[in-house]
């Protein structure tokens, strides 16, 4: 009897292999990737306990170049580089703009303190966008009156950029950010094709998909929800609801975990009219957006990779990736 359960587990496990292994299925013909440069070309910092309302700018790695998050130079930048889709940040202003900008305060990157959001568009153009950037704990400042008036609004980006994509960031829940972006996009109808996505909190993003009919757009808790529940029931076969339609961030580390990984995986998602943007490494207590930053990183990324890949270093992975060089764009 006990013979007979061994070899009836043994047999269940390797149906179970099977019915999951990536082999049974070849990544499509047309398989492709595309790159979403995070914050455009930005002075990256180390993320190792900086903690949710923590000070970027008083932490960068050495600087490499000159260019500042979310900035129209740093976009430019971005598409030059080989950028499909540029990731920015945006908040309400009391003068009824959306100002592009991460942080919830002012005291990080600029030389002013307060909300964001309880600014005007007209005050936060006169600001330093670089006044708080430091490498060495705050002996220099390199940058300080290299940022001024460089805090642009969103329609300043739209206009700058008509052939570009943009993925946007909403910093809160409240849904009025929806209906000012779609009164945005009311006022110049062309801007549309440039809104690529949204995410970020639930109300806003969600609304924005009803007003602007947007095909990308997640919240963080779907996103949780997908991985955690297709790790559990995947292995049948199973796609659960919040995989389906949507854009699944998924952490390079915790890809091989989803069953199918990669080609079997990829197809279930392309299938449930989904796909995935591949993450750099999860690391427990790292509140940022971890990307794939290094050549090193990419020699993880699957072969014939057909989704996204988010990057805080476009400058380095879109000329790996694309064969080409900023100024061959």
């Amino acid at each position: 009897m006990l013979r007979r359960i061994l070899i009836g587990l043994v047999v269940f496990v390797a149906a179970i292999y099977v019915w999951n292994a990536s082999w049974r299925v070849s990544p499509p013909a047309d398989a492709h990737i595309e790159l979403i440069a995070h914050r455009g070309v930005h002075q990256t910092f180390d993320n190792n306990g900086l903690g949710n309302d923590g000070c970027s700018a008083s932490r960068i790695d050495p600087p490499t170049h000159d260019y500042f998050e979310n900035t129209l130079p740093s976009m430019r930048a971005a598409f030059d580089a080989g950028a499909d889709i540029v990731e920015l940040d945006i908040h309400p202003t009391t003068d009824g703009q959306l100002a592009v900008l991460h942080d919830w305060t002012l005291d990080c990157h600029t030389e002013a303190s307060g909300v964001t959001r309880e600014q005007s568009m007209a005050f936060l153009k006169t600001l330093d966008v670089a006044y708080g950037y430091t490498a060495d704990g705050g002996a220099t400042f390199p940058f300080r009156g290299k940022g001024i008036g460089m805090m642009p609004e969103f329609k300043e980006v739209l206009a700058a950029f008509p052939e570009g994509r943009f993925l946007v960031n909403f910093k809160s829940n409240e849904e009025r950010e929806a209906d000012m972006l779609a009164a945005v996009v009311k006022d110049d109808p062309v801007w549309r094709g440039e809104i690529w996505g949204v995410y970020g909190g639930d109300p806003p993003t969600l609304r924005a998909q009803q007003l602007l009919g947007l095909d990308n757009a997640w919240t963080r808790r779907t996103t949780v929800d997908c991985v955690l529940q297709y790790a559990g029931l995947g292995w049948t076969g199973y796609v659960p609801g919040p995989c389906r339609d949507t854009l699944i961030m998924l952490p390079i580390n915790a890809a091989p975990w989803m069953w199918g990984w990669p080609n079997l995986f990829l197809e279930r998602m392309r299938n449930a009219g989904s796909r995935v943007i591949l993450l750099g490494a999860f690391q427990s207590g790292d509140p940022g957006t971890s990307g794939i930053d290094t050549v090193r990183d990419l020699a993880d990324v699957p072969p014939a990779f057909d989704g996204y890949i988010w990057t805080n270093r476009i400058e380095v992975i879109g000329p790996a990736v694309k064969g080409v060089s900023p100024d061959q764009e």
